[in-house]
């Protein structure tokens, strides 16, 4: 039986994903700060009180895991936060490059140990993160550590590729999370499903590939 780690799986497409596979047959690990009664009630095994972003405590992780193999990790978590021009919080911007580029790449180099040879890595991460569809301006923090985060993700499909391990940087759409006062345009579950099917299509030829959650390739 494999086994998927997925980050911020307490809530919206993180919960979504740690169902989608477990319905699948997989076992789940849900790693997340505080747990939901709905992961907690999913059958996934739930390891809380973990912030992506602290050093000290995803170096415990894998003392945690004790030599657990993972087939597939997916980096889930992340924030978002509206900058405009003129009054642009600082602070604010360096949160969400500690949470969506640096913590991502953080929990992957703590977890090498555990992935087996030829697991899968799959990056959430957004469109808003490509500069050539930058049509709108604005989300200064946002789009620039998505941005960094697709750096981030194809260094690592390059350099994990001789290990067989194949690296997804997948945007899933406008989805209806708290992150966006469910003001999206498809649900978390639907986004799961379509995430599901990109992941399992992934292999070492199409690793570092930009997509849609939709099948679309996305430009950088």
């Amino acid at each position: 039986m494999k086994t998927a780690l997925i980050t911020g799986a307490n809530r919206g497409i993180g919960l979504a994903l740690c169902k989608t596979y477990l319905a699948q047959g997989w076992k789940v690990i849900g790693l997340c700060r505080t747990a939901s009664p709905e992961l907690t009630e999913s059958g996934a095994r739930v390891i809380a009180g973990v912030d992506v972003t602290d050093a000290q405590a995803l170096a415990q992780l894998a003392d945690t895991l004790d030599g657990k193999s993972i087939d597939l990790l997916i980096n889930n978590a992340g924030i978002f936060q509206h900058e405009m021009l003129g009054n642009i919080d600082y602070n604010s911007i360096q949160q969400q490059f500690l949470i969506n580029a640096e913590a991502p790449l953080r929990v992957t180099e703590e977890l090498l140990g555990n992935l087996t040879a030829g697991a899968k890595i799959a990056f959430i991460t957004s469109r808003m993160g490509s500069i050539a569809d930058n049509s709108s301006g604005g989300y200064y923090g946002y789009r620039m550590s998505k941005a960094a985060l697709n750096a981030a993700a194809m260094s690592l499909a390059r350099d994990l590729k001789p290990r067989g391990i194949a690296v997804a940087i997948l945007h899933p759409g406008y989805v209806q999370t708290a992150m966006v006062n469910f003001g999206g345009d498809i649900s978390a579950d639907e986004a799961a499903q379509r995430l599901n099917q990109r992941i399992a299509g992934l292999t070492l030829e199409n690793s570092g590939t930009f997509w849609h959650s939709n099948g679309e390739v996305l430009p950088w």
